[in-house]
């Protein structure tokens, strides 16, 4: 993936934590819940997106916004492992086609306003999963440089990690 090393930007005290990013219809109205279900605010707030860092349990979760009809609802969207290196993607990668499972692999993507190294994986019921470290800790768009096909369960769908919205009459 990487021919030299690229650390994280962004700091958390584990050195791997669990990543989950939900689907939601509308992210104003899901961040009353989650402020109050993790006892903090969230660390990235955007319209059609927010971000809770949270240190017990250690996990980087999200609420991405997905408008009805965009290939699908609300609920769990993808699964990841949050790492502090490209050397660390490299090796979880490494490990994860040793076992005979493929691998789709993006460097230098940006993904929910940031720029991430990643590889994504598949299990056998379709959830996706992906293990990426971000390198840049800001970005001013969602998505863009996706190579990433789209989840089966979005067929048609734009290749994205977190699909933005639909657009709002």
């Amino acid at each position: 993936m990487s021919t030299s090393n690229r650390i994280s930007a962004v700091e958390f005290p584990t050195p791997t934590r669990l990543h989950v990013a939900v689907a939601v219809r509308d992210v104003a109205a899901a961040l009353p819940f989650y402020r109050t279900l993790f006892g903090q605010e969230p660390t990235k707030v955007r319209a059609d997106y927010a971000k809770f860092e949270v240190l017990d349990p250690p996990v980087n979760f999200s609420l991405n916004a997905s408008g009805i009809g965009a290939g699908h609802g609300a609920g769990p969207q993808h699964f990841g492992i949050q790492v502090k290196s490209s050397d660390a993607v490299d090796a979880w990668k490494s490990r994860v086609e040793a076992a005979g499972f493929a691998t789709e692999v993006e460097a230098a993507v940006t993904c929910c306003y940031a720029v991430q190294d990643k590889f994504w994986a598949t299990d056998p019921d379709g959830h996706r999963w992906e293990v990426f470290v971000v390198t840049q800790a800001e970005a001013a768009v969602h998505s863009e440089n996706r190579t990433v096909a789209a989840p089966a369960c979005c067929p048609g769908a734009a290749p994205a990690c977190c699909p933005p919205p639909e657009p709002r009459a």
